[in-house]
């Protein structure tokens, strides 16, 4: 039994990895930067008696002197790809330097890093910036660990989402010659698989892996792939003509990315990514799953609705990234509001799931050509709009994205669910749902509330006035009466 350090504990990789370890036995110790967001109830007492959580930030080299320093290993899972303020080679400088600061000074024998493949001579910045941080946790002085993967095939990882989005919605594409650039796509289990075969693996210290599965495709064959797995005729033509510029503006507006995001990824898709060092094979004799299987298994999940962790729950509003779990209050001066309230006698517990499974492939449950098209404004201003979806079509955590929504408190027991806008608008918003006992029958409280800044917040709000007298009070009507087929009282 090993003290585990686990950064990233919240993230896509690290929720998956989490239970793994304490499973195990291992006592873990999870770094987040808000503990509201950590999934308690996904974790069994016995696991939880061996996890402890601290609140940090990387960032900030102070709030790290409360960690324990009697640990065994330290997992480092923090990237900034998306990041908005500063450009993320140097918040990940940042972070991995504080981060080392704290561990060089722990009893640490091990510390392992999930990295990027950099095997190319002209790297982009965000596979420069993965292979810097190596450079930096190397100077701890500890064992270092690095593997490195490409794409990371699995249900709710950024690769799967994008290439879904593509396949899905367009049966003609005309792409940038990138797509012809070459990958080796690892699945989620193979690297999760590798994560914890290394743990004081000690022919693994201070090596440097590439890790993948067993096919080596360009992007072009990825989209194919999904296309024959999925049963659908896709054609795809290249154009050398589609600047990085353009090439992002394609990703951002057909798929669920930020812009930031999308244009960093490719800018990252001039670099052929595919594995050289295999040695971890010979060390980790693992069973690597190909490209399509990787799908299947996604697929898979993803009917059974047990999709872990979700890359779009990262934050993409900066203003959110650490305290906007404060705001469960909604506030009430200077604020437009539009409230609907109906009482009922159906199945409170069906109107609660109907709350619960609002947005995503269910919809706002009225008008959803609307919602739509004010999904896409948001995306011709550089928001998030509607395609981020959701993680799970039946469960909410505090933190999930929610279409363009965040979710900021998801209490089943006291029936209240209240989001967040997320969209670009000149002021605040919020939307909430509650569901009160009054005059022996139920109630469903549904509110909107609008902060607006200044002159233009107020005109946006009388301008979109008319749409919310008859969306918001038939979305609410709706929310009662709407029965999923396979339900029945």
């Amino acid at each position: 039994m090993a003290a585990i350090l686990l950064t990233g504990a919240t993230g896509y990789i690290g929720k998956r990895l989490l239970p793994i370890l304490l499973n195990e036995g291992h006592v873990v110790v999870c770094l987040v930067r808000d503990q509201r967001r950590f999934d308690f109830d996904s974790l069994s007492k016995q696991a939880l008696s061996n996890l402890v959580i601290f609140e940090c930030d990387l960032a900030n080299r102070e709030s790290l002197e409360k960690l324990p320093l009697n640990i065994d290993v330290a997992y480092y899972m923090v990237h900034s790809l998306d990041t908005k303020d500063k450009g993320f080679h140097e918040l990940e400088n940042q972070t991995a330097e504080n981060f080392t600061y704290y561990v060089s000074k722990s009893d640490a024998r091990q510390i392992i890093y999930l990295s990027g493949i950099a095997n190319d001579d002209n790297l982009s910045e965000h596979l420069s910036s993965r292979k810097n941080v190596e450079t930096i946790l190397a100077g701890s002085g500890i064992p270092l660990t690095v593997l490195r993967a490409a794409i990371i095939i699995g249900s709710g990882s950024a690769s799967f989402e994008i290439i879904r989005d593509l396949v899905e919605k367009l049966p003609v594409m005309i792409a940038p010659k990138w797509l012809n650039t070459k990958c080796q796509p690892i699945s989620v289990r193979n690297v999760l698989e590798y994560l914890y075969q290394t743990l004081l693996n000690r022919e693994t210290f201070h090596e440097v892996f590439d890790i993948g599965g067993p096919d080596i495709l360009t992007y072009k064959e990825m989209l194919l792939g999904y296309a024959q797995v999925r049963g659908l005729r896709r054609l795809i033509i290249t154009v050398p003509v589609l600047s990085p510029r353009l090439s992002s503006l394609w990703l951002y507006f057909v798929t669920s990315t930020s812009y930031l995001l999308s244009r960093n990824l490719v800018d990252s898709m001039k670099n052929e990514v595919v594995c050289r060092n295999k040695s971890i094979r010979e060390i980790i004799p693992a069973d690597l799953i190909s490209y399509q299987d990787a799908l299947r298994l996604a697929f898979t999940k993803i009917s059974q609705k047990e999709i872990v962790s979700s890359w779009k729950d990262a934050l993409y509003n900066k203003d959110l990234n650490k305290d906007f779990l404060n705001a469960n209050e909604v506030p009430v001066h200077g604020c437009f509001t539009d409230k609907r309230e109906y009482a009922f006698e159906e199945n409170v517990e069906r109107v609660l799931q109907n709350i619960w499974e609002i947005g995503g492939d269910r919809g706002w449950y009225h008008a959803n050509f609307l919602w739509k098209i004010r999904g896409y404004l948001d995306k011709l201003v550089g928001g998030v709009g509607l395609r981020r979806g959701r993680r799970s079509p039946v469960d909410l955590r505090p933190g999930d994205a929610l279409d363009f929504w965040r979710v900021l408190i998801a209490d089943k027991i006291n029936k209240r669910l209240l989001l967040y806008a997320e969209m670009k608008l000149p002021g605040e918003a919020w939307l909430e749902f509650k569901i009160k006992e009054s005059g022996g029958h139920f109630l469903l409280s549904q509110t909107a509330t609008f902060r607006p800044l200044g002159l233009l917040g107020r005109i946006y709000w009388y301008c979109v006035l008319p749409f919310h007298s008859f969306i918001f009070r038939k979305m609410a009507k709706k929310i009662i009466t709407y029965r999923p087929k396979q339900v029945k009282d």
